[in-house]
């Protein structure tokens, strides 16, 4: 299982990030505070608040592009 502090605050971003995550055999979630989504649906991506960082929970080894993809958005505290 991969996890991964993530920013998807721009349309654009989310869009590319659920394209790829619908493309994997495996489930992808994305958790905000006590919520908890499908990463695939792009309508329960939206209902999260993505002006703060969310964490992608990915069931997948480490190794997986998938986690090599979510790294591109992997989020940098200031």
């Amino acid at each position: 299982m991969v996890e991964k502090t993530i920013l998807l605050n721009e349309f654009e971003t989310v869009r590319t990030f659920v394209n790829q995550a619908m493309l994997q055999s495996f489930d992808v979630d994305l958790v905000s505070g006590k919520y908890t989504v499908n990463a695939k649906s792009i309508m329960g991506v939206f209902s999260l608040d993505l002006t703060k960082p969310v964490t992608v929970v990915a069931h997948c080894d480490e190794n997986d592009q998938f986690a090599d993809f979510c790294e591109k958005y992997r989020h940098q505290p200031k």
